[in-house]
């Protein structure tokens, strides 16, 4: 039997401490120790799966493209997963959009995921990957 390669996942998301916790738009009850817990989980799961995964957090101003762009500089992806943390809040549009252009421009042969909570990351990834 062939053995494929391991599947490469990026998980992008908003520090932690750089979230804004009294925004309506966020999950009550969530903190920044939460939300790395969840991260934890959401890694743990995708290597569980046997994909080699990494995490890209960036901070809600300019130099999230930038980071972002180093990142996916770094390794050729078969998915990245932008956060609910970015994608969710309304006042993140703007932020969303720019990643979501750099993945576009960085990393085109990438499928895009998105997840609903750092949890279910390796679940939003595997919706996109054809895994054998």
């Amino acid at each position: 039997m062939k053995q494929s390669q391991a599947k490469k996942v990026l998980f992008v998301g908003q520090q932690p401490e750089t979230v804004d916790f009294s925004d309506p738009a966020l999950p009550p009850g969530f903190d920044a120790a939460k939300i790395h817990a969840g991260i934890a989980v959401g890694m743990q799961q995708m290597a569980d799966r046997g994909w080699h995964a990494d995490l890209c957090l960036v901070r809600p101003d300019e130099s999230a493209t930038e980071a972002l762009e180093r990142q996916l500089a770094t390794t050729s992806y078969d998915c990245v997963v932008i956060g609910g943390g970015i994608r969710i809040p309304p006042k993140s549009l703007l932020l969303f959009e720019r990643l979501l252009n750099a993945v576009h421009r960085a990393a085109p042969n990438a499928a895009i995921a998105l997840n609903t909570s750092p949890p279910d990351t390796a679940d939003a990834a595997a919706r996109w990957l054809k895994v054998d």
